[in-house]
């Protein structure tokens, strides 16, 4: 699905409409030394093996993408619930 560039919409922060630009929302880098991951590595560690049942059968096609939108007047940023989409780009 191709999604439009710029999108006028309500900015929560210059209550008002105005254009923002769009782009598909990309996760971050994972950090190996953070709690969240070393907490999961402990509960991993040993004899037990995973903590949580690993899912094995895909019961879905395709992933949810998220939009991230940015005001071009006061730059603030939000995020624009994810839609289910084979495919998206920003034409």
């Amino acid at each position: 699905m191709k999604i439009p560039k710029t999108l006028r919409t309500f900015c929560p922060k210059c209550k008002t409409h105005t254009e923002f630009s769009v782009s598909i929302y990309k996760a971050g880098k994972r950090h190996g030394a953070r709690w969240g991951e070393r907490r999961q590595a402990e509960r991993k560690k040993g004899y037990g093996g995973q903590k949580f049942p690993e899912q094995h059968n895909q019961a879905k096609v395709t992933k949810k993408t998220s939009l991230m939108l940015k005001c071009k007047e006061c730059s603030h940023s939000l995020q624009r619930k994810g839609i289910r989409l084979k495919k998206a780009e920003v034409a």
